[in-house]
């Protein structure tokens, strides 16, 4: 007997294309994924995923706003002192990451970058967003006498920045065979010793 496809809603259908995007991205490389590799994952045509998404760079664009859209909030209002909050966040970014594998492969992937200058500028604000979060925080510690006074905010928090960026590319690079979470939060207290 012949398996019947059901007809999914838009939304749900562009939803789906968008989760096998990421996966896909996360398995093969943003790079090498071809928009018949996506439909393969999702069980339609190529033409359907077009009627979704009537170029490759509206999926990226797509995706980018889902990931915009669950990265971990910051916690900013907090009685808490303000490395413990950057600590926080920073745990929940490895989080996310772990649950989120597609992540290094879509935001350092210098060939989707290069053809989709959007896609670029949406990723260099949320990274833009997230150091200024950092800098703030550093310097409420600074002003809490929790760390040395010489030290620039904005310098720190580029520092973190580019700690996390590198633990999730080397995760991504030793294919996951390490605790990101443990690992990046264990050197993170060397940073952030006085």
């Amino acid at each position: 007997m012949p398996v019947v496809k059901t007809r999914k809603p838009a939304a749900e259908r562009k939803a789906q294309i968008v989760d096998e995007a990421m996966r896909l991205a996360a398995e093969l490389g943003p790079d090498r994924m071809t928009t018949q590799k996506l439909a393969d994952a999702v069980g339609i045509t190529q033409a359907a995923i077009f009627r979704h998404f009537p170029t490759k760079s509206e999926i990226w664009q797509a995706v980018a706003d889902r990931i915009g859209s669950v990265m971990p909030a910051n916690i900013t209002e907090s009685d808490q002192p303000p490395l413990d909050r950057l600590r926080m966040i920073v745990q929940r970014q490895f989080e996310f990451i772990v649950k989120t594998p597609s992540i290094p492969a879509i935001l350092y992937s210098r060939e989707l970058h290069a053809e989709n200058e959007a896609l670029r500028k949406q990723f260099l604000e949320m990274i833009t967003k997230r150091q200024a979060l950092f800098a703030g925080l550093f310097k409420a510690a600074v002003d809490a006498g929790d760390i040395r006074p010489e030290l620039d905010p904005e310098d720190a928090a580029r520092l973190v920045l580019a700690f996390i960026q590198g633990m999730a590319m080397r995760w991504s690079m030793e294919e996951r065979q390490f605790d990101l979470v443990a690992d990046g939060m264990r050197l993170l207290e060397l940073q952030l010793r006085p």
